[in-house]
């Protein structure tokens, strides 16, 4: 089977500090990887490379067979998803971000594909006219992962999103993404979370911007 990504000495060199160091890392397709770590080992970074918000300094990531840098930029983010750990709304109005996906490929807003999208992250029908100030902060970063869902991607990245959420809005959120996974959505995870590295299916320690031994 073809590899999702794989990462051949992948090297990241920022402000003449190396921030990653030589990462080998096979992803599977459908694959459930839960990347954990201290502040500042590389997580993010690594993610961010995956997303291609960032280009490495030295290595070479191929998708789905290719190298990464061979798809265009646009087409590849239809089908690799970032998360941001701070969500980040736009326009008035919760509508007005989940029309965003159907007007970048110049369709029709699905208002009932809208509607089963809040649904799927227990959020009524009448939030799409609610007003993006008036969210709260789960709120907020639950209508950020359904606008990244309404096209379904083929690989979801997952910075952080749970830091800061309660209990019951993070189980939302593990639902949905347990959910994908076992569609078949490759799903990279970022946490400091215990109880998500505890439930990771792979868990990788980044440590000083090198991976330690892997866990399955």
């Amino acid at each position: 089977m073809t590899p999702q990504f794989e990462l051949t000495g992948i090297r990241y060199v920022a402000d003449a500090q190396t921030i990653l160091h030589d990462i080998d890392l096979t992803v599977a397709p459908g694959e459930y990887l839960t990347l954990a770590g201290p502040s500042g080992s590389g997580k993010s970074t690594l993610l961010r490379l995956l997303a291609t918000l960032l280009t490495p300094t030295s290595g070479t990531i191929t998708y789905a067979g290719q190298p990464q840098a061979s798809y265009d930029k646009i087409d590849y983010r239809r089908e690799v998803s970032y998360c941001f750990q701070q969500p980040s709304l736009f326009g008035e109005t919760v509508a007005d971000n989940l029309r965003f996906p159907f007007e970048i490929r110049k369709q029709a807003f699905d208002d009932a594909q809208a509607t089963s999208a809040l649904a799927d992250v227990a959020l009524a029908p009448t939030m799409l006219e609610k007003p993006i100030t008036s969210l709260s902060g789960g709120e907020k970063q639950r209508v950020a992962l359904i606008r990244n869902l309404l096209f379904t991607p083929k690989v979801l990245l997952l910075d952080e999103i749970t830091t800061g959420l309660d209990l019951d809005t993070k189980n939302i959120i593990h639902a949905l993404i347990t959910k994908l996974n076992a569609q078949g959505i490759t799903i990279i995870a970022v946490t400091h979370d215990e109880g998500e590295i505890q439930a990771a299916h792979r868990l990788i320690h980044l440590v000083n911007g090198t991976m330690e031994a892997q866990h399955d």
